[in-house]
């Protein structure tokens, strides 16, 4: 509330004082947003290593260190080394990459200090200061106005609405926000409120209230960590128990347990899910999307509702006249935003008469009629100006109107809240005319006749009606509707009676043109998507409507405020839009969805939209007119404000979900054959299996590359057919468990058979082969794993090229294992012939023939239902 609207105004041509200034900065402080520090380049190295299975690995090293194992140690630090800069490479490349989308200058505004208006940096305005705005201005703090000339702001970035609001000084409700922008006009304004204390500020705090968020790759491999550790701790404390009280050798049990747990724990997981995530990061960065954390694509693949924003994210953010109506015809206007390349053209299922000069009158009016201008540079047409009038430029310039000389005007009445419209007394070639436009039902009352073939005619009521129900029929339909009016006038009459009607204009904030695909992609894709908006109900309806959203009913914030937590999750079962929302409505509507088990995403840019961004499972703000709370609340930003890139990145989502349940498969079948040999062979008393050394080997270097490989696999068909996964899917199901264990005990048996029969030949020459048969066992298991339904022939051999580069590099290193006399040390190996070889060739041809049958067989068994849903 404007809290001088009641007292006279009384110019303040002096200011504030120094002397006042500091005073007043000592007790209200700057002008900014309270803001948690930046995390620290040591702080985001350090969270790199809180995960479970890293904890793990480092209890491994420290047992490998006090037990003299140096080699061991080594090789464990290298990993957590190695998971630690991955991960913290990408997080702070994400971060100085999001600082680097704000704005290099700090704004500055202009304010009246010691008499003498002065540029200051934003942040040095106190309560008290006087400022001057003019159009193009943003508004740095909260400000009530001394004075307003035709002042419009666009408020959007905190209430949604898409229509500027005019401003008058003497208005109770006439209240300047900070972040707001001036559309047209100037004030004078003194600062009310500043930093937390205004109305952005106060969202801030709002958007701050809500606590960290755990994304559910962290949750599911969070869990499957904790689940691994857990079970290799018990089993190696299990039989090194067994082992002490059969009286081995302690030391000999000791290494045992070790080797069983680090068996156990795929050390190469983590470093193998960072560097997924980050190429997958990379892969979307190159597609106009900057993934803050790395796991936010992969949870945004899971999402199963997406509440989007509409001015701005949805729509253009640009007026548009889409129809123009006159009562001989209607016609259709092609071409969005403020480019004047679309053109006019008749509509054939309305004509009654030609009247190409009834048309060219109204043009004249708009281009006339405006304080609005169009201007084209660097490639790029701009507009100054009320976007209501500027759109209404941009269609007399498609209908290739006279353009006006800039003394034209003679007089003006200039639009108001209260007259809702606005002539101007201007010079034409047959004399005077007055040019008229504003609301429909305020212009129709104005008129007594309407022009038909550039002839006047009385305004009869079976007109008057035609009228109406024509401005009712395109309001109906989301067009804010402008009525146009003339008459001949005589020098200094601004009277505003006896107009002749021209006709209405319907004008649209129009939907990005790419939007309406993307959100058909996403309903494909099983996610629902919700529109909240602060814009009116009749607008956000029929946006909804021309982008393909089925909308079953409609509600309003106050509506939804008189709602309670049971009846709000009955309404977000149906097509609901949101309309008229504030910010907690936003914020209670994803908590609601989140309540019901729905993994939500939540777009937007405004100031209005952070604390939802925030709630929500994944936030996703927009790069280039997001505002920096918007971005900072987010998880990924839309570098290109692009609706279309959510659905791709969507895509990727579901593409890395899936490949982290192939390789975690893929990795744990590795882990578990070692497992199987080594349990087996301690209970059949026999020398180990595997050295610890050999098992850091088997799943850092060789599975560790062969899975970052496999996590690159494309794409399935049909991917973004399938629905959202639940909230609570696990990464490992039944089927997986029972992959696992079926690979795993095949190819432990596998290589504690060669290891036992090869014994009488030695113990280093049995060692070697086994190890080296492992290695080539989970080798060839990768193939197995690139697609969880697909056979390879399916796919294609070598849609995957560096997975066949990977397997190369990982074999000759086996080779240089075997036979290089430095690895031999260092891994403990000795020379093997050729019927060794042999023999693991031949254990390892069944891992990738069974496989192939099995998938194929099922392939035909689901022929038929695949059939019947086209592919993507």
């Amino acid at each position: 509330m404007n809290p001088l609207a009641d007292k006279p105004i009384v110019p303040d041509a002096y200011g504030l004082s120094d002397s006042q200034v500091e005073a007043l900065r000592a007790k209200h402080g700057w002008n900014e947003l309270p803001s948690a520090p930046a995390p620290s380049p040591l702080r985001i190295f350090f969270r790199q290593f809180t995960s479970f299975l890293i904890i793990i690995l480092i209890l491994a090293g420290v047992i490998a260190y006090f037990l003299g194992d140096r080699a061991d140690t080594l090789a464990i630090a290298l990993v957590v080394i190695m998971n630690g800069v991955l991960g913290f490479v990408q997080e702070w490349r994400a971060e100085t990459a999001l600082e680097a989308l704000r704005n290099i200058l700090s704004p500055q505004a202009i304010v009246l200090r010691n008499g003498v208006e002065t540029m200051l940096d934003a942040r040095e305005i106190v309560p008290g200061d006087i400022i001057y705005l003019n159009a193009g201005d943003k508004v740095p703090a909260d400000a009530v106005p001394v004075s307003a000339n035709e002042l419009n702001v666009d408020e959007s970035v905190l209430t949604g609405e898409s229509l500027p609001v005019l401003k008058d000084a003497r208005s109770a409700e006439a209240m300047l926000f900070a972040g707001t922008s001036i559309v047209s006009g100037r004030a004078e304004a003194r600062v009310a409120a500043i930093g937390a204390g205004t109305a952005l500020g106060k969202i801030a705090n709002l958007t701050g209230s809500v606590g960290q968020k755990t994304t559910q790759l962290q949750v599911q491999l969070g869990r499957l960590a904790t689940q691994l550790g857990l079970t290799a701790l018990a089993i190696a404390a299990a039989i090194l128990a067994v082992g002490l009280y059969v009286e081995r050798d302690p030391v000999e049990m000791m290494m045992t347990a070790l080797s069983l747990s680090v068996a156990m724990v795929p050390e190469g997981l983590p470093a193998v899910v960072t560097i997924t995530l980050a190429l997958g990061a990379s892969a979307m960065a190159r597609q106009k999307a900057l993934v803050r954390k790395l796991q936010a694509v992969e949870t945004l693949g899971a999402a199963s509702v997406i509440c989007t924003d509409k001015t701005g994210t949805l729509t253009e953010n640009k007026m548009t006249a889409t129809e123009i109506w006159t009562p001989l015809a209607r016609y259709n206007v092609t071409g969005t935003g403020y480019d004047p390349a679309g053109h006019i053209a008749l509509d054939s299922a309305r004509v009654r008469a030609k009247d190409s000069t009834d048309l060219a009158n109204l043009l004249n009016v708009a281009i006339r009629c405006t304080h609005a201008k169009l201007n084209h540079s660097s490639n790029e047409w701009r507009i100054t100006g009320v976007p209501t009038e500027a759109a209404l430029v941009v269609l007399a310039y498609k209908g290739w109107a006279d353009l006006p000389a800039s003394n034209d005007i003679v007089l003006e009445r200039p639009f108001s809240g209260e007259r809702k419209r606005m002539s101007v007394l201007v010079k034409d070639t047959d004399g005077m005319k007055l040019l008229t436009k504003g609301a429909p039902e305020i212009v129709l009352d104005l008129c007594t006749q309407v022009m038909e073939n550039a002839v006047p005619s009385p305004l009869t009521t079976e007109r008057m009606t035609e009228i109406k129900h024509a401005y009712e029929e395109m309001a109906g339909r989301g067009l804010r509707v402008v009525a146009l009016a003339m008459r001949d006038a005589a020098p200094n009459d601004t009277s505003e009676e006896n107009l002749t009607f021209l006709g209405l204009v319907g004008l649209l904030d129009p939907p990005r043109p790419e939007v309406r695909k993307a959100i058909s992609a996403a309903q494909h894709a099983g996610i629902k998507i919700i529109m909240i908006t602060g814009d009116s109900p009749v607008t956000a309806t029929a946006i909804a409507g021309q982008l393909g959203l089925n909308i079953a009913k409609t509600l309003t914030g106050d509506a939804l405020e008189a709602m309670s937590e049971q009846e709000l999750s009955a309404a977000l079962e149906d097509d609901v839009l949101f309309a008229r929302t504030r910010p907690a409505d936003k914020m209670r509507i994803v908590a609601a969805l989140q309540n019901s088990e729905k993994v939500v995403a939540m777009t937007g840019d405004g100031v209005n939209d952070a604390p939802a961004l925030k709630q929500a499972d994944i936030g996703i703000s927009m790069g280039i007119r997001g505002t920096d709370v918007a971005k900072d609340a987010s998880d990924l930003v839309l570098l290109d404000d692009n609706f279309a890139t959510i659905v791709r990145a969507i895509r990727e989502g579901r593409r890395q979900f899936s490949n982290v349940k192939k390789f975690v498969r893929y990795l744990l079948s590795s882990n578990t054959g070692e497992v199987v040999a080594i349990l087996a062979n301690i209970i059949i008393g026999g020398p180990l299996i595997f050295l610890a050394t050999q098992i850091l080997w088997m799943n850092l270097v060789t599975d560790g590359a062969t899975a970052v490989a496999l996590g690159l696999e494309k794409a399935e068909r049909r991917q973004m057919r399938e629905p959202p996964r639940p909230k609570s899917a696990p990464i490992l199901g039944i089927r997986g468990i029972a992959t696992i264990g079926a690979f795993g005990i095949y190819t432990g048996f596998a290589s504690l058979w060669i290891f036992i029969t090869l014994l009488p030949m030695g113990e280093a020459v049995a060692r070697t082969t086994a190890f080296t048969a492992m290695v080539v066992f989970e080798k060839i298991s990768v193939f197995a794993f690139r697609s969880l339904s697909q056979p390879c022939w399916r796919i294609g051999w070598f849609s995957n090229p560096l997975l066949l580069l990977a397997l190369s590099i990982t074999l000759c290193l086996q080779v240089a294992a075997v036979y290089w006399p430095p690895m031999q040390a260092l891994l403990h190996t000795a020379p093997i012939g050729q019927d060794h070889w042999i023999m693991i060739g031949l254990f390892a041809l069944p891992l990738l023939i069974v496989p192939e049958i099995l998938k194929s067989i099922l392939r035909l068994h689901a022929e038929p239902k695949a059939l019947s849903t086209p592919e993507e």
